[in-house]
């Protein structure tokens, strides 16, 4: 009989304890805020409530935050650090606040210091220029020229042939 009582009571102790932290969770989840981790020069998709109407971002020299159809936003890490965005509802109400935290890129990065001028190379499978933010003035202007350049010539190349990028489709005659 004994033995019975104590497993009532070690039953009942531990239903309060579940009920108690069933109570307890929602508050715990929103004392943690959720954040979001991007890469420097790379995009992140997150999907939020369907109900948001407006998104606020505290820096956005750290991050871009753009709103999709849906409730989803397209997170863009500019530059290194952290930063937030609220979302907002058409009332004013905030729906969510989260922290952005915007790391260094995760190739294989080699960095060159020539002096004080710092050139960033990714090596995948073989090392190419790659502009990272803190590169010397020189090597960015360099990097930048030479990639608009090369845009320039893929944009023209595909007009003189008819392309536009739409996947073929004809202007032929048969």
């Amino acid at each position: 009989m004994a033995y019975t009582l104590r497993n009532r009571a070690s039953a009942r102790f531990g239903f309060r304890s579940l009920a108690v932290g069933l109570m307890l969770w929602p508050a715990l989840a929103l004392a943690a805020p959720e954040s979001v981790a991007v890469n420097v020069d790379q995009a992140k998709l997150v999907r939020l409530p369907g109900k948001v109407a407006t998104i606020v971002v505290g820096n956005p020299l750290i991050a871009d935050v753009t709103l999709q159809p849906g409730g989803i936003i397209v997170v863009t890490g500019k530059g290194y650090g952290a930063t937030n965005f609220i979302a907002l509802d058409r009332a004013g109400e905030v729906l969510v606040d989260r922290l952005i935290q915007v790391e260094g890129p995760s190739d294989q990065l080699v960095t060159v210091y020539r002096g004080v001028e710092r050139e960033s190379y990714s090596c995948l499978p073989i090392c190419q220029r790659r502009v990272t933010l803190g590169d010397g003035g020189e090597y960015f202007k360099a990097a930048m020229d030479q990639a608009g350049s090369l845009a320039g010539t893929a944009a023209g190349q595909a007009a003189s042939t008819g392309g536009g990028g739409g996947g073929g489709g004809g202007g032929g005659k048969n």
